[in-house]
């Protein structure tokens, strides 16, 4: 079944469906679904294929309109650079529509009309743009250039209280209608304090900004900004490195922008400061820029986290993540009790005498070399006796495939554990909590592979399989598999008589050297809701990962065509497997002292809308920290508590230390069993790097604070 509900597809350039008109469905910024009868202009003309396209439109016979499209070219797909700027595009021009629609200040940007990002080619619809390109403007008078450089500063202002900078202000993204500016080209428009990365002509992109050093900055925008006006004044481009040496000469220019034309960021004044130069009165009216609308719901989230440090919690993201002093500290003996989240103590999986908890019966077993068994040929499990002749690195090898026989209790039969688990330390088991269709497996085989994939590396973790053929099957039957593209099946329901079974176990050494066994339990949603002996594991259980899907969640108008075409209904009860699962696992206090993770999975979903636009884009390359951990967490917090309500945040509320965070193990929706537009991981490791931190395996530095 096709999930995108995106109808026929607009046409490429070379389509005849050009001239004649399609159909062509679309969001609304409100996010409601229409369809208008669309005709095309001609593409372009030009090479440059690396970025988004823009083409006349007409919908409906009669609003002319412009299309900003990721085109298909040369029958080539669409790059993830491009499908990048796109999703950049319409989350800043909504994020522009919602705080100053209906506003003086919107007069600035691009007026907004529809987008898909779900399609082959995503598109965002906008009002035709006013006035002439600045790259085509001569002679102008002085109160009109006057008028334009206030303007353009005021548009980074703006920009700025939002938390976003404008990255490619050049000539030709300017346009001026003889009384205000237009600002376009927000493919361009980046969050402050993510790191540069080379863009941008000489001389309008700084030089940090195309040399791709420091981090993204208000003021970046303000050397484009002093750029455009000398070319506007002098009808030539300035220096790409330096102000101008004929500046002087431009008395008007020189006295509001000769510091915008330093060479570095820190040198040049905010875009506020300026403002208040170049327009006393606007400035100083103290406008108030709406926010995200989540701001009463951070409140929320701080009031939680007051109760908890009451309780003796630390805040998301651990001691000092929000400046307050740091907790006792984490254990240094691998085999000892786990930390709590942030450095409290946690609750002993094993005894000094090396006896381990089966992660199946509950019950203590150690290392028994009478009791061990290795597959046979057809993957039997056969008896294994020790051969005398065998060296010690073959005995080591035979091992690491091998099986010990735990003979249970009264509720759980015999079973096997593999030997690694056994021979490595404390094992660390973390569950998998969410109904059914939730996304949960998905975002468990990514999480997998990224570990595969050294993800774990930069925190100075290693890893290597338990059993080397259940990896190798793990692999070949859910990473390969949806990698390629497929939906991989929901998990299996389990019968009667059988119990619960870790999917994939791994050996994690940690910048220490300390190994220790991680398992994951992944059980079908049906199962998380059972009350039998099924889910007698999560008694023993390390860690919690809470799968929240938003389409389940969340009444946002945007999902509603997802929810008809699965047949699914927003839940204001909540998901009944976090209940389930929170009821069963015994506590001693108010809050659960098991170390828990909430993530709210298929954030493709809702990448257009903040906080989610900021922290799904977030570069891979930007290690966790315990302060980013706190503002996700917050942001997070709000915003569920904003569309979904308390019943999803009850994992938060009951666990004593829990991080939330945003990810999507696909970047894209599903249609037919397929993932048309191919498979991305984002942000999947974050919330496991959260519990490995948790428990004291990985060590988080501060970090700066995030800015918004």
């Amino acid at each position: 079944m096709s999930t995108t509900g995106s109808g026929t597809h607009p046409p490429s350039p070379d389509d005849p469906g050009r001239r004649k008109g399609v159909d062509l469905p679309y969001l609304t910024p409100a996010g409601r679904r229409r369809v208008a009868a669309a005709r095309f202009g001609p593409d372009p003309s030009g090479p440059d294929r690396g970025v988004p396209r823009m083409r006349n439109a007409m919908l409906d016979g009669t609003l002319r309109c412009v299309q900003v499209r990721a085109a298909v070219s040369d029958g080539a797909g669409v790059t993830e650079a491009v499908r990048d700027a796109l999703d950049s595009e319409a989350a800043t021009a909504l994020r522009l529509h919602r705080t100053f629609g209906g506003t003086e200040a919107a007069r600035l940007f691009p007026v907004v009309i529809g987008y898909d990002l779900d399609v082959t080619e995503p598109f965002v619809l906008y009002e035709p743009p006013r006035g002439n390109r600045a790259d085509r403007l001569h002679s102008l008078a002085g109160t009109q250039l006057r008028t334009i450089e206030r303007d353009l500063v005021d548009a980074a202002a703006l920009l700025a209280e939002l938390g976003l900078v404008h990255q490619g202000l050049t000539p030709s993204t300017v346009r001026w209608d003889g009384r205000s500016v237009q600002l376009w080209g927000l493919d361009a428009v980046a969050h402050t304090g993510r790191p540069r990365t080379p863009r941008g002509p000489a001389p309008y992109a700084s030089p940090e900004l195309r040399e791709g050093t420091g981090h993204s900055d208000p003021r970046d925008a303000l050397w484009s900004t002093a750029q455009v006006m000398y070319r506007l004044v002098t009808g030539r481009p300035g220096e790409s490195d330096r102000t101008p040496a004929d500046l002087g000469d431009h008395r008007s220019l020189a006295h509001t922008m000769r510091s915008s034309f330093a060479a570095r960021a820190v040198d040049r004044p905010t875009p506020a400061a300026l403002l208040g130069l170049l327009s006393p009165d606007r400035h100083a009216t103290g406008r108030t820029v709406g926010g995200d609308g989540l701001a009463a719901h951070r409140t929320a989230f701080d009031h939680a986290v007051s109760l908890k440090r009451a309780a003796g919690g630390d805040p998301p993201g651990g001691p000092g993540a929000d400046g307050t002093p740091h907790g006792p500290g984490v254990p240094d003996d691998g085999t000892a009790a786990p930390a709590g989240p942030y450095g409290t103590p946690g609750t002993a999986g094993a005894d000094d005498s090396g006896d381990v908890l089966c992660p199946y019966c509950l019950e203590y077993i150690r290392f028994d070399p009478n009791a061990l068994h290795v597959p046979d040929a057809v993957q039997e499990l056969q008896p294994y006796a020790f051969s005398e002749r065998q060296s010690d690195r073959l005995l080591a090898d035979e091992l690491r495939g091998a099986f010990q026989l735990c003979q249970g209790n009264q509720t759980t039969p015999p079973h096997h554990i593999p030997v690694p688990y056994l021979r490595n330390g404390r094992p660390l088991t973390v569950a998998m909590i969410g109904q059914s269709n939730t996304g949960k497996s998905h975002l468990l085989t990514q999480m997998i592979a990224e570990i595969a994939d050294d993800r774990l590396k930069p925190y100075g973790v290693s890893w290597q399989s338990v059993n080397p053929e259940q990896h190798a099957s793990f692999l070949n039957d859910r990473v390969v598999p949806l990698r390629d593209g497929n939906v991989i099946a929901h998990t299996a329901g389990l019968g009667d008589s059988e119990s619960a079974r870790f999917v994939e176990s791994l050996l994690i050494t940690d910048a220490r050297g300390r190994v220790r066994p991680l398992a994951f339990f992944d059980l079908a949603g049906e199962d998380l809701l059972r009350t039998d002996a099924l889910l007698r594991f999560l008694l023993g259980i390390d860690a919690l990962v809470f799968v929240v899907d938003p389409t389940l969640a969340m009444p946002l108008p945007q999902l509603d065509e997802i929810r008809t075409a699965l047949d699914l209904h927003v839940s204001r009860d909540g998901d009944p497997a976090f209940a389930t699962a929170l009821d069963r696992i015994p506590r001693t206090g108010p809050y659960l002292t098991v170390p828990s993770a909430v993530v709210v999975a298929k954030a493709d979903l809702l990448r257009s809308e903040p906080p989610v636009d900021r922290w799904l884009t977030e570069p891979g390359t930007v290690p966790l920290s315990r302060r980013r951990l706190y503002e996700e967490s917050r942001d997070v917090y709000a915003l569920l508590h904003r569309h979904a309500g308390k019943a999803w945040l009850r994992p938060f509320d009951t666990a004593l230390h829990c991080t939330m965070h945003i990810a999507s193990a696909t970047g894209g929706r599903q249609e037919d069993s397929r993932y048309p537009r191919g498979v991305r991981a984002q942000r999947v490791l974050e919330p496991l790097i959260s519990l490995l931190a948790m428990h004291g395996i990985i060590e988080l530095a501060a970090g700066p604070e995030v800015a918004r």
